[in-house]
């Protein structure tokens, strides 16, 4: 019989031991590599982007002096006409006045309505947050879509959250986080906050694009810094109303991406905001999205974003730092067995520790198969902007894995 220490201390380093995958050159797969606006002095960060149905790119960010504690901040945008080759100028996309806003989301729904959400951070405290939400149907001229509705999504999860965090966290490996003696340990202080409805009741915020079921639920990820967890906004009414699903609990699952199994099963993928060593979290439900299981570290290193995606060929995409050090590097993985191996990597970002950081990608798939990526390109200094790349998985996939 496995010593309980020893059995421990393997699982440790089956956690960070490093992936097996053949890794392509980037200059294989990328068929388009642009700025959507010139490098700039001001805070750029946190895109989305969406193909519109008459084949233009839609794409946001929030851009302004600072984050959460610079009142100036507004979700900006920019379109990719279908008939041109660069992106057009940027505009304004939502301003909430005398308040950061940040965080935005694109999206469509099963009947063509535009969404775009995102935060308004309240008291300047992430905590604080209040999701918001303007859709459209007048999305198709130059500039910015025509909005026709606004509203904040509320959420209330009740009395069966703080019960889901005690028994999620009983399902987690014991850990020896505490501070002092006289201290609180950092379960305890969770576990207490979860038994706050006004703590519950706001702070979740937007990161990554929702999941679209085959029943027509929408799974919008969330997350909060206050909890240092996630949870699922669902709507079954194509976004018209908003429920709290179940919290996606663990030491530091923040800002999910979901992807659905061909058995059911939502997978969500999560950055590491917990303890060392720093790996990309996972979760799953059996049941829409509604509860969770307790998350797990993957082998994928991960420091600041992670992006996921099914594809309509089967393969999976995988996209974010996978490095645990920082922002310098960005890549894609690809995966013909639902995640559970990843044979294939691009390195689209490759640099050198602290010059410059590369992150929180977006990723979607057009109406052909190919990938339209964005994220944050910060160079050393003021010197921002957000790329935009075009990646035909197709050129990837033809690599043979040795």
């Amino acid at each position: 019989m496995i010593e309980r220490g020893l059995l421990i201390g393997l699982l440790a380093l089956a956690s960070v031991m490093p992936l097996s995958g053949q890794v392509v050159p980037k200059e294989v797969a990328v068929e388009d590599e642009q700025l959507i606006f010139p490098i700039q002095p001001e805070h750029a960060h946190g895109s989305s982007i969406v193909e519109l149905p008459n084949g233009d790119l839609l794409a946001t960010w929030f851009q302004g002096s600072g984050e959460r504690k610079a009142d100036d901040v507004k979700i900006m945008g920019a379109r990719l006409r279908k008939r041109d080759k660069q992106w057009g100028p940027p505009f304004l996309m939502a301003d909430t006045p005398h308040l950061p806003d940040c965080n935005p989301v694109l999206f469509l729904n099963g009947d063509g309505k535009l969404f775009l959400v995102w935060i308004a951070v309240q008291a300047n405290r992430w905590e604080h947050s209040i999701l918001r939400v303007r859709t459209s149907t007048n999305y198709n001229n130059a500039g910015a879509p025509i909005w026709d509705w606004q509203d904040n999504i509320l959420l209330k999860p009740g009395s069966e959250f703080a019960e889901e965090v005690a028994a999620r966290f009983r399902e987690l490996p014991e850990t020896g986080a505490g501070w002092a003696e006289y201290a609180p340990s950092y379960d305890d202080m969770i576990l207490e906050a979860s038994k706050d409805s006004r703590k519950s009741s706001i702070g979740w915020m937007t990161r990554i694009k929702p999941l679209f079921l085959p029943s027509g639920r929408i799974l919008l990820p969330l997350y909060s810094d206050g909890y240092n967890f996630s949870l699922a906004a669902i709507s079954d009414d194509g976004g018209e109303t908003w429920t709290p699903s179940l919290p996606i609990v663990g030491r530091g699952p923040i800002q999910p991406a979901f992807a659905r199994k061909e058995d059911g099963t939502i997978v969500a993928y999560m950055r590491d905001s917990g303890d060392a060593p720093a790996r990309v979290h996972r979760s799953m439900s059996s049941d829409n999205g509604y509860s969770w299981t307790a998350s797990e570290k993957t082998a994928i290193p991960n420091t600041a974003s992670v992006e996921l995606h099914a594809l309509r060929s089967g393969h999976w995409a995988f996209l974010g730092n996978d490095i645990d050090d920082g922002r310098y590097r960005v890549a894609l993985y690809l995966s013909d067995d639902e995640g559970e191996t990843w044979k294939w990597k691009v390195y689209l970002e490759d640099g050198e520790k602290g010059q410059g950081g590369h992150s929180y990608p977006s990723l979607i798939e057009d109406g052909k198969g190919n990938l339209h990526i964005t994220y944050s390109f910060h160079e050393s200094g003021d010197r921002k902007s957000i790329k935009y790349l075009l990646v035909n998985p197709k050129k990837i996939l033809r690599h043979t894995v040795k």
